[in-house]
């Protein structure tokens, strides 16, 4: 059976919707560079953490309607779902996606459909149009090219693919009809046609509205350290008000989202964006001053006990309950904390991760029971069912211990 659909990148994001839509009986053929992650699914099997993914997969692959491979082949409608990091700069990297699209543009034909979901920068579907024209001059015009963005929750992706709203946005009429008409095979949300630029400027705006909300919440828990109130308590109050709604701080924000949209419009629009660059130097000094605080309290252990302090560091994840470690602020507090660990054992726990390239993992309760100074840097699940010594220094930065 031809391939109905191609998916580039088997991701987070590239994975789940590849299982989706063969699970609805169309004929898929995933690409990713890593042969790895190939022939895991080929197995049936997923190479990340997402409930009921597993078995999305295992379905796919068994009835036939899903296969990955390490190349593309011709198929009618063709989805980039590849990662689009930012270069040290910050600036927006779309390296990724050209190169999804030069890998395609060999085996497009007149009356295809190409859709990016990668989050990119206001005007790429563009770009990505002009390099398709400019190598197969012949296709202008006669092909649909069109830009929608994935609005998941990682935890919650198999459901959240089904049932949100999605925006879309082709180069032209024609083209987010097309597209409109191709995402109506699974999507059961609803589903808003607008233009590319729009489309694209919707997915910033939505992670950099909740990176500003996030800064907030952040900077009152520094206000309210150094003030001496209970933040957790605070926002607990404060969201009494009927329209108030402030979320909870964390040590900083991470993932491929929130912690990344903002630079694209900031990178753009340097002079128009000066809330939104404020909140990513927030939220970014929050992690900072996480390590700073971890730093503190190992000296204070030291000149109180006259010895270095065993020190847990709680979580690694960029948010609770998930494997995924992209952006992680935990991450760059942990490095932060190992550049100056003196002569602390230090214990670095993450309950979703069998293994790191960089850190040794230890057990969570091994964790907790041998150290002096426990820090949570992510609420995970497990955490929040631990009950703690009370001779032992926390340092909770997420809100594993709150009581309100």
């Amino acid at each position: 059976m031809k391939a109905q659909v191609v998916t580039v990148g088997l991701g987070y994001i590239g994975l789940p919707t590849s299982a989706l839509i063969a699970n609805n009986q169309m004929k898929v053929h995933g690409v990713d560079i890593s042969k790895h992650v190939v022939d895991t699914i080929n197995e049936g099997k997923i190479h990340i953490i997402e409930p009921e993914l597993d078995i999305a997969v295992a379905k796919a692959v068994k009835e036939g309607y899903l296969k990955a491979d390490t190349k593309p082949v011709e198929a009618d409608t063709y989805l980039i779902v590849v990662p689009t990091p930012f270069k040290g700069n910050h600036e927006p990297d779309i390296s990724y996606v050209e190169a999804a699209t030069h890998g395609i543009i060999p085996l497009l034909k007149e009356g295809d459909l190409y859709i990016i979901e990668s989050t990119s920068p206001v005007g790429t579907t563009e770009k990505m149009m002009q390099l398709i024209y400019s190598i197969r001059p012949e296709l202008e015009d006669k092909i649909y090219l069109a830009y929608c963005p994935e609005r998941v929750l990682p935890g919650n992706v198999m459901y959240e693919l089904v049932h949100n709203d999605r925006v879309i946005g082709g180069v032209n009429e024609q083209s987010t009809k097309k597209a409109v008409a191709f995402y109506k095979n699974f999507v059961k949300g609803a589903l808003h046609p607008t233009n590319a630029k729009t489309a694209e400027m919707c997915k910033l705006t939505e992670n950099s509205s909740r990176d500003v909300q996030i800064a907030f919440a952040n900077e009152l828990s520094l206000i309210c350290d150094k003030a001496g109130i209970n933040v957790w308590e605070l926002i607990e109050l404060a969201n009494k008000h009927p329209r108030v709604n402030i979320l909870q701080p964390g040590c900083g924000v991470g993932g491929h989202c929130i912690a990344v949209d903002p630079y694209f419009i900031v990178a753009d629009f340097p002079m128009e964006s000066q809330m939104i660059a404020q909140a990513r130097a927030t939220n970014n000094y929050k992690s900072f001053w996480c390590a700073e605080k971890i730093k503190t309290a190992r000296l204070e252990y030291e000149i109180k006990h006259g010895k270095a302090p065993a020190i847990a560091l709680m979580g690694l994840a960029f948010k609770p309950n998930i494997d995924d470690l992209r952006e992680s602020p935990a991450i760059y507090i942990t490095e932060r904390v190992l550049q100056d660990a003196g002569n602390s054992m230090l214990y670095i726990v993450e309950p979703n991760v069998q293994n790191h390239q960089i850190f040794k993992l230890t057990n969570y309760q091994e964790a907790i029971e041998k150290a002096d100074i426990i820090v949570f840097l992510v609420a995970h699940k497990e955490f929040k069912l631990l009950k703690l010594d009370g001779n032992k220094v926390v340092i909770d930065f997420c809100g594993v211990t709150k009581k309100i």
